[in-house]
């Protein structure tokens, strides 16, 4: 049984904490967006308690999408969930332009955050980063979560950077995605009350959670929501036994489905559960057939794992 959640505004930081899904991006096997698949992906991470639904990020292939899609998916995702949760809509681009457009199209259609990714590929230095989270923010009326990952933009929003744009309200967090352990450390002591900051790597969840984090944008809980939101609930409640035993259940798929480019591999996990197809568009290619036995492994380890400690 779901235990129920105190109700915080949608417009409140606070809405943002807890379990966010980095939603997958269904395809029909002739490459359209699979608005049925979607709406039936958005409805499962409801019904497991999913606290917060982030469209069109890196795991919604957000790259591949034309406007027209990529406001389709938002659209999707927020009349799906009905004002029951947050809807933050990716928002990011390396044209500052694009950006703009897409923040207010997410708008239009009934995002109530966007997230903005450092600007990939250019590479800007610290002021033009903030240069550019700015402008979009001045843009729209919606509140604004940040989003690090190193990993794929080439350059790091530093810690200074970050904590000069928590001191405009209109920016309510960060997606920390650094794996940089020091760095998520110094915002977390420096942050102001109303600025968030939410894990972007599943398996830092835990570890980020006790040093004060507030909680995930999760990959894995696209396949398993409801351990990913019983992780993060135990961590909050302070029951941090019961946290690591679901961490552990979790770890084999949370390396699994990181076995090629995210998300190659989880959405190879939802089509092997009938959820969607396995389609993903080029430049990313379907899952080796190689690997298939290990990520079928792994889903089968934390299942069972997960359903020792009565998560279903």
């Amino acid at each position: 049984m779901k235990t129920a959640e105190p109700q915080i505004s949608l417009k409140s930081p606070q809405s943002l904490a807890g379990c966010g899904t980095a939603l997958v991006t269904p395809f029909t096997p002739d490459g359209a967006v699979d608005e049925t698949a979607l709406r039936g992906l958005v409805k499962q991470q409801l019904d497991a308690g999913v606290h917060v639904l982030v469209p069109c990020g890196s795991t919604g292939e957000a790259a591949t999408l034309t406007l027209d899609e990529h406001v389709r998916v938002v659209a999707i995702t927020a009349q799906e969930a009905a004002g029951r949760v947050p809807v933050v809509a990716g928002a990011g681009s390396s044209d500052t332009q694009r950006s703009i457009a897409l923040a207010r199209e997410c708008q239009r259609v009934g995002a109530t955050h966007v997230l903005l990714v450092a600007p990939m590929y250019n590479k800007p230095p610290q002021r033009g980063m903030m240069a550019h989270f700015r402008a979009v923010a001045d843009a729209v009326s919606l509140p604004v979560l940040l989003y690090n990952v190193p990993g794929r933009t080439a350059s790091n929003v530093a810690a200074a950077t970050t904590l000069a744009m928590a001191a405009d309200d209109r920016f309510v967090g960060i997606k920390e995605a650094s794996g940089n352990m020091e760095q998520v450390d110094h915002i977390l002591q420096q942050r102001p009350d109303h600025f968030l900051v939410l894990s972007g790597d599943d398996a830092s969840t835990l570890p980020f959670m006790a040093m004060g984090a507030d909680g995930v944008i999760s990959v894995v809980s696209n396949v398993f929501p409801a351990g990913m939101v019983q992780l993060v609930r135990a961590v909050r409640s302070g029951d941090l036994p019961r946290a690591r035993a679901l961490h552990a259940a979790l770890t084999p798929f949370m390396h699994a489905a990181f076995i090629e480019a995210n998300p190659i591999p989880v959405k190879a996990a939802l089509a092997h559960l009938g959820v969607i197809s396995p389609v993903v568009r080029l430049p990313l290619v379907p899952l080796d057939p190689a690997l298939f036995a290990v990520l079928t492994e792994a889903m089968e380890r934390t299942r069972g794992a997960l359903a020792s400690l009565g998560v279903h």
